[in-house]
């Protein structure tokens, strides 16, 4: 086996079956579940070997997709079985590479990651930071482990913590959003069906413009946003009301919170 992922939450499943839509062999890949019902759940579906975490600690890269709470006590729970040379993945938010690094032997090489939920469907964002010992080709595995669920980009580790506010938490803003547009809709008397179709085909089809000509969002906006029309009289009570500095304020928060989650743990 030369992949392990531990944990096998929403992340953590997610990321196998990326991996195998992927093309990668189930028989190259192992699942640390302590739950005897997850574990048989897993086999069954994705025809993988499910194991205890001590097991999978002998794979060549260790996925770590676990609660940031709980990384200290797997990571006492495996590091006896950790050697030189392996690769462990962290998608554990707010923890540090220096925090991992202090429970394992010297020499192994240790990857930090930001993922999101669209991952689920193949769109995901994640962030990936190097730790002291890992190099150009252990980047380079867990590039390749990511990509299977959507894109990848390299940042410096102080940068994490605000990926986890942007992009971490970002697909919960857009929600929040699709939400509140969607009763604006039932509440200007359009039937709730109507306006969820309107609001999540107006989100991707923006999302996809966006992405597909490159413009900048503000030369989009003003597109849209004819001198005294519509779009400009609802842009204008979104600015009246800080909607702006109400998102920034908020990802600062997040962020805060991100650097937080790692406090207590040692």
């Amino acid at each position: 086996m030369s992949v392990a992922i531990i944990g096998a939450g929403v992340m953590g499943e997610t990321l196998l079956s990326g991996l195998i839509r992927a093309g990668r062999d189930a028989a190259d890949l192992v699942v640390g579940e302590k739950r005897t019902d997850r574990a048989e759940e897993l086999r069954d579906r994705y025809g993988v070997d499910v194991v205890s975490n001590v097991e999978a600690a002998k794979a060549e890269t260790v996925v770590l997709v676990v609660k940031p709470q709980d990384m200290t006590e797997v990571l006492g729970e495996i590091a006896p079985h950790l050697r030189p040379g392996q690769l462990l993945v962290s998608l554990a938010a707010g923890i540090t590479t220096a925090l991992i690094e202090k429970h394992i032997p010297d020499g192994v090489a240790v990857v930090r990651v930001m993922p999101n939920t669209p991952a689920l469907v193949d769109e995901g964002m994640a962030a990936i930071s190097a730790g002291s010992h890992c190099d150009e080709a252990h980047l380079e595995i867990a590039e390749g482990l990511l990509a299977a669920t959507g894109r990848v980009v390299r940042v410096p580790e102080k940068q994490q913590d605000a990926v986890t506010a942007i992009s971490g938490s970002g697909p919960a803003y857009l929600f929040f959003v699709v939400e509140s547009m969607i009763e604006a809709g039932v509440h200007l008397g359009l039937p709730r069906t109507t306006a969820t179709e309107l609001v999540v085909q107006t989100v991707v089809g923006s999302a996809k413009l966006l992405r597909e000509t490159g413009t900048h969002p503000t030369v989009l906006r003003e597109q849209v946003t004819s001198p005294g029309g519509t779009t400009a009289a609802a842009i204008r009570e979104l600015e009246d009301h800080k909607v702006r500095a109400a998102f920034i304020t908020a990802m600062e928060a997040a962020r805060d919170r991100s650097r937080s989650l790692a406090e207590g743990l040692d």
